[in-house]
């Protein structure tokens, strides 16, 4: 937005400065740093709005705004372009939905990180201790004090597939397929992590997410391949 229409937004004293943005979404997004938000502008996912002097000012809709995408990216592992074709539709006043079928309806809406215990985990997920035990040993799932959606999510799965008669033993080689698949985005992304600073950084992690969404569709489009000769 040019300066002279930024001196011009009704209402700027009301306008949050960067410092003041961090300060609110710090305590839920602890990665958050100025860089990344001049990051985030430069992708065209926030537009805050520049006084004379050009420094950036944020409404409180481009704080909600920016709760939304950093949410997204955390809970979902959404690439950054992904996430721009979300808030585009948003935008257009339709109701977009998620790889996977997920809707967020709002950025108000968008839950926090649960925090389960190990019985909530199980009884959430209509498990049992032994399959928890048993996901744990496989590397499934990573023992913890308390367990996040994903975790919930995975578990969730496991029950559905033990009753097919897949058990977690026979899943043991999805962690191995993992490690292999963070070697080559690892491999990628050395000629920019060997850059210090902080905007290289939040653009390896970006760079991480779209290999990883892009190897998903290559792990996809070669099991749906298979399921057709079935």
């Amino acid at each position: 937005m040019p300066a002279s229409s930024a001196a011009r937004v009704p209402g700027s004293s009301s306008l949050l400065s960067i410092g003041q943005v961090l300060a609110r979404l710090n305590p839920e997004f602890p990665d958050l740093t100025p860089s990344k938000l001049r990051f985030l502008e430069e992708r065209q996912l926030i537009t805050p709005s520049r006084t004379e002097s050009g420094y950036r000012k944020f409404s409180s809709a481009d704080l909600e705004r920016l709760r939304l995408v950093l949410s997204m990216q955390r809970d979902y592992y959404l690439p950054l372009k992904v996430i721009r074709g979300y808030l585009e539709e948003l935008d257009a006043g339709r109701e977009p939905v998620l790889p996977g079928g997920v809707t967020v309806q709002a950025p108000s809406m968008l839950p926090t990180e649960r925090r389960l215990s190990r019985e909530e985990l199980i009884r959430e997920a209509g498990a049992n201790a032994m399959l928890l035990q048993d996901a744990v040993s496989a590397s499934l799932i990573v023992p913890a004090d308390h367990y996040g959606e994903d975790s919930l999510s995975v578990l969730k799965a496991l029950v559905e597939l033990q009753r097919t008669g897949i058990e977690p033993r026979h899943l043991r080689g999805f962690r191995a397929a993992a490690e292999r698949e963070l070697g080559l985005i690892e491999s990628a992304l050395i000629p920019i992590a060997r850059r210090k600073d902080a905007s290289s950084r939040a653009k390896a992690q970006e760079l991480a997410r779209e290999i990883a969404g892009q190897l998903e569709v290559v792990r996809s489009s070669l099991i749906r391949s298979a399921l057709g000769r079935l």
